[in-house]
């Protein structure tokens, strides 16, 4: 140690006051006698001195209270509990410092730093705040904060209306303990009372507060003598003139409030105000601590028009400065604290206080100095534990069944679907009336609570995200069943199912659209009447028929219960299934558009090919005579309606010139002759662009709906770019291709309202001629097959909806939405439609446009996850804009296929966002040093981790090959039951430890009594760690006798007396403290 440093040391360890330990021993005022540790100045590291005298004697017991069974956690629970007025009821807490400085020739007291959740700094030069950040606190100076409070003075419930009145009671106070000098009374009230400049205000102040601080600033130290002299301390006059002009300057000083910094500070507030003084004439610190009777404004000391209720003064020698500033810091960092606010309100005396400042410090984890700079700013974190375990730490509170954990701590159990109406049941129906009168309450909320702009976005998104799947299953389905239901179908039915559903449905957030299997059941009917010649839709009227019977039996027997069979390894196999097959179907159809709609000349020898167009008349063949014989080659190969083929040669034939007399029709003129228009040859440009515009809308999305986390912009701009992403994609992408007018493929929709077959009509008379009678009870065996792919399809969608991460508050109604989805069933099949389920990913994606945030967030707090805008508006307009949309066919054909194909790969690439099986697949290909700290990773072993994903894996491209394979695709929804055989099969290789991580515990599995030699080959340890989360941590503490309060020992007895007694199994010798 240098010479300079040790007289640095001499001169602090001159200032701090002594005081006798036991055995004589002589400590330092600033040591912890608490902690039985003498705490080292931070500045200066200690030296290794080989035989040193131990500090503290051996057996030597010596606490700060005299009492061996002094617990922190444990007074501090006795504290809150007994405290339950309101006068002492805790609010939140916004702490501000500020600093006494020097300005010109005069003082003032400037912010340093504030805090509504996190630190911020104003830094250097007082320009700007620094950003939020978690507090770097040195354990030296918390130790050093928890003397100066027990050597300071502390007022509790004080009434007090000034700032003057509150520095007359600490001077008053620190006189009369001897701790401040009479003849500097003066003094210090007059740097005390100088005006507060806070945060980046600028400006003249008000003539008052400058006249009584010119009026202060007159009595210089030198003359303190002469004029201390001369006062008493009990002088009225002097007292009620500082008074008066405080008075009046509060009442007459108004500056401009930080609006900013109000909105983001939670409603209800108020304000600890921590004033860190440097004041050379003072020999020693003083320190003040006073808690406020009530909470009230006291003039210009806080940034913000909210009350004070706790004010902290800390003043001493300059050369401290720095140690002071510390200390504030901490006690400002404390304030916010959950537990240590609960404490400051309702704290009954000074032990009190500083039993809150233990049990903050029993919580705080300790930084090793070699190893991090305090000077980096920590980021917040994306989500941080609930402290409200910290209010019930005792082993009694254990048994009792009492503890709180903090939500998402390891000891969450996933019970999956686990609800008690889950049941199955004798009584019929019972499962329907618990879910009508779960939801009744909430109907009328269904509708106020889709008040909001962010549901605008969302139906105009779903809109059409779901219009263009049902044009092109409407295209398909048309095609399987010779055009009985065609596109003007499907749209009918997503209007007439999403209307119904919407209006009565027990999730109304389920969005019912078409499904591959469905088009395949359909495909299998047509086919089977086709080769009897049986008519196709009063056949089918049947089938919807039973089908609705046996969905009916389903729910008056309350079958629905068996969804809590499935688990997420079935869910995310699905919905990962679903999701896949929409990106895979945008990049089909995009590919489709080059090859047919758009096709593009690859490879071209250096001619180009024109693009010929021509009108195809019924009954008769109308072309462009061929000018080569390439392109007649090309013509000739042509698969259209046409009923007979020309046989086209270089010479001019009477075919030739009839044709040659329709060249001059139009697109229209060929459209008024009820033609079809039909072009061959590559078009230039298209396909390229046609590929812009399905990334572009990808990318656009993408970047609008993530750019509510960057730093640019107001947080309600950013909501809004947020909000409606999607929308903007689209809007931008469709102008984009309007301003260069290139011929990409165009949304077609039908533009009147009719049966696609003129033979058909709305109604479907389940009675023909041509079916026999026994037709109607054949139609039971396709209706079980139906039955199982609508139970299925439906249910595994809504219990992806109703996981318990998408916080939804207004309950579940499985029973109520299959008992709505049978009636519709049965109406579509006697209105001809296509049956509609739950379809995966637009439920997803309806899901993830409704997410609430929440809006008043402290600085550095990221806006946490509130739940979904549980409506049933958005899928009302949905439904309601589905059946208008032949009304607005004009809008609707100006939107290029290819934009609302990117949209497509955006639901599914949203939809597979935050899967725990997408995460599980790519731990495949990082190394371990990079792979996140999933919490599964830290209770499974990796290897037992990639065997269940491999598995899942398999299950999945099981699921592809059958969906995919037309003529087995049939038996596509009973693999869906067989993934949750194999989930059950899973039990038998897995353990009920590791399946609670890396999936849902299955109702009514055994639980077992995993131990640690079981999941990492450790042997069992002798006590149980019951950590802050009330988890058991299962650590090794030793194998001493003695017991530390917070373990519990797996012997029997201990556990008895433990229980029979209502308290923890204690042991007085083993210090707990730090």
């Amino acid at each position: 140690m240098s010479n300079e440093q040790k007289d640095v040391a001499e001169k602090r360890d001159s200032a701090v006051s002594k005081v006798k330990g036991p055995g004589g021993k002589v400590f330092k005022r600033s040591t912890s006698m608490y902690l039985n540790v003498v705490a080292p100045h931070k500045p200066i590291r200690p030296t290794l001195v080989e035989e040193e005298e131990d500090i503290m004697p051996e057996g030597s017991k010596f606490t700060l209270y005299g009492d061996d069974d002094y617990v922190p956690s444990e007074r501090i629970q006795e504290l809150l509990n007994s405290v339950t007025d309101i006068k002492h009821r805790a609010h939140k807490v916004f702490s501000e410092m500020d600093v006494l400085k020097k300005r010109g020739e005069d003082f003032e007291w400037r912010e340093v730093a504030r805090w509504v959740k996190y630190e911020e700094k104003m830094e250097e030069g007082g320009e700007r705040w620094s950003k939020p950040h978690v507090a770097s606190l040195s354990m030296h100076h918390l130790v050093e904060t928890r003397r100066q409070l027990m050597d300071g003075v502390m007022h509790l419930d004080t009434e007090a209306y000034s700032i003057s009145q509150v520095v007359e009671k600490f001077l008053d106070e620190w006189i009369k303990l001897g701790q401040l000098d009479p003849l500097l009374r003066q003094h210090v009230r007059t740097l005390l009372l100088k005006q507060h400049r806070h945060g980046t205000e600028k400006g003249e102040k008000k003539k008052i507060r400058g006249d009584m601080s010119r009026a202060a600033s007159t009595n210089s130290f030198s003359q303190l003598t002469n004029v201390s002299s001369q006062i008493s301390l009990n002088n009225s006059h002097s007292h009620t003139s500082l008074e008066s002009l405080d008075n009046e300057w509060a009442g007459n000083y108004t500056k401009k409030q930080n609006e900013r910094i109000l909105r983001k500070i939670p409603k209800g507030s108020e304000v600890a105000n921590i004033m860190i003084a440097a004041i050379d004439e003072l020999q020693s610190g003083l320190c003040g601590f006073m808690r406020l009777n009530d909470g009230r404004c006291l003039g210009d000391l806080t940034e913000v028009n909210l009350p004070t209720r706790f004010v902290f003064i800390l003043a001493g020698p300059s050369k401290f400065i720095t140690d002071y500033m510390e200390s504030g810091r901490c006690l400002g960092t404390m304030m916010v604290d959950d537990i240590f606010r609960e404490v400051a309100y309702k704290c009954r005396n000074k032990d009190d206080l500083v039993a809150g400042i233990d049990e903050f410090l029993e919580q705080v984890t300790v930084l090793p100095p070699g190893e991090w700079d305090p000077k980096i700013r920590i980021e917040p974190p994306d989500a941080v534990p609930n402290q409200q375990f910290r209010k019930t730490p005792s082993s009694a509170d254990f048994f009792e069944g009492t503890v709180v954990t903090a939500p998402g701590g390891d000891d969450d159990e996933d019970e999956g679907h686990a609800d008690p109406d889950l049941t199955l049941s004798c009584r019929p129906f019972l499962g329907l009336i618990r879910d009508i009168r779960r939801k009744a309450p909430f109907y009328l909320s269904d509708y106020k609570d889709a008040i909001h702009i962010q549901c605008i976005a969302s139906f105009i998104y779903i809109f059409l995200a779901t219009l263009t799947p049902n044009v092109t299953f409407g295209g398909m389905l048309g095609k399987s069943t010779n055009q009985y239901m065609g596109v003007m179908e499907c749209i009918f039915a997503a209007a007439v199912t999403g209307i119904a559903f919407a209006l009565f449905a027990g999730q109304p957030l389920n969005i019912l659209g078409s499904t591959g299997p469905m088009l395949v059941l359909e495909k299998i009917i047509y086919d089977i009447c086709k080769d009897q010649e049986w008519d196709f839709l009063p056949f089918r009227a049947w089938i919807g028929i039973w089908t609705a019977g046996f969905l009916l039996l389903i729910v008056m027997w309350d079958l629905s219960a068996l969804v809590k069979y499935i688990t997420r390894f079935t869910e995310e196999s699905f919905a990962c299934l679903i999701a896949l097959i929409f990106i895979y179907e945008a990049f089909l159809k995009l590919a489709e558009i080059g090859s047919e709609e758009a096709p593009v000349e690859l490879h071209p020898s250096g001619n180009f090919t024109p693009r010929v167009c021509h009108c195809v008349l019924p009954d008769t063949v109308t072309t462009m005579a061929p000018m080569h014989g390439s392109l007649n080659h090309t013509l000739s190969n042509m698969t259209t309606t046409m009923t007979s083929v020309i046989n086209s040669t270089m010479g001019m034939t009477t075919d030739a010139m009839e044709h040659d007399n329709m060249t001059h029709l139009s697109k229209a003129d060929c459209k008024e002759m009820f033609g079809e228009w039909h072009c061959v040859g590559p078009v230039p440009d298209a396909f390229m662009f046609s590929i812009i515009l399905y990334f572009g809308t990808f990318g656009i999305a993408i970047f609008c709906v993530t750019f509510k986390t960057f730093p640019c912009f107001p947080t309600f701009v950013r909501q809004i770019i947020s909000d409606f992403g999607v929308l903007i994609a689209i809007v931008l992408m469709v102008v984009v291709d309007y301003l260069l007018g290139l011929p990409t493929p165009k949304l077609t929709v039908p533009e009147e309202f009719k049966p696609t077959r003129s033979d058909r009509g709305w109604f479907i008379n389940p009675v023909s001629d041509k079916n026999p009678w026994w037709l109607a009870l054949a139609a039971g065996l396709p209706a079980i097959i139906g039955t199982i792919l609508i139970f299925m399809d439906q249910q595994i969608t809504a219990v992806i909806v109703n996981r318990k991460e998408n916080l939804l508050k207004k309950g579940k109604g499985y029973h109520l939405d299959l008992f709505v989805l049978s009636i519709l069933v049965a109406a579509h099949s006697l209105l001809g439609l296509p049956w509609y389920v739950a379809a995966t990913v637009s439920a997803i994606a309806h899901i993830q446009s409704l997410r609430k945030e929440s809006e008043s967030t402290a600085p550095g707090d990221k806006p946490a996850f509130l739940g979904v805008r549980e409506q049933r508006v958005t899928a009302l307009l949905v439904g309601i804009l589905s059946g208008l949309a032949v009304l607005i066919t004009n809008v609707l054909k100006v939107i290029p296929m290819p934009v609302l194909y990117g949209v497509f790969f955006y639901m599914g690439f949203s939809a597979l966002k935050g899967m725990q099986f997408i995460d599980r697949v790519l731990l495949f290909f990082m190394p371990t040093k990079y792979q996140p700290d999933y919490k599964y990773l830290r209770h499974v072993r990796l290897w037992r981790v990639h065997i269940f994903t491999f598995i899942q894996i398999l299950c999945l491209v099981a699921l592809w090959v059958v969906k995919s394979i037309k003529s087995i695709s049939i038996g596509f929804p009973l693999l869906v039951v067989f993934t949750g055989v194999v989930r059950k099969i899973l039990d038998c290789v897995f353990t009920q430890y590791e399946l609670k991580y890396l999936d849902d515990i299955l109702p009514n599995a055994k639980k077992d009594k995993v131990k640690d030699s079981e999941k990492n080959e450790k042997s069992e340890p002798t006590f149980k760690n019951i950590n802050g989360n009330g988890l058991d941590k299962h650590n090794i503490v030793g194998s001493d006798e003695k017991k530390p309060a917070f373990y519990i020992s797996n012997d029997s007895h201990d556990y008895d007396s433990a229980y029979k007694r209502k308290e923890g199994i204690r042991n007085n010798a083993f210090d707990t403290k730090l």
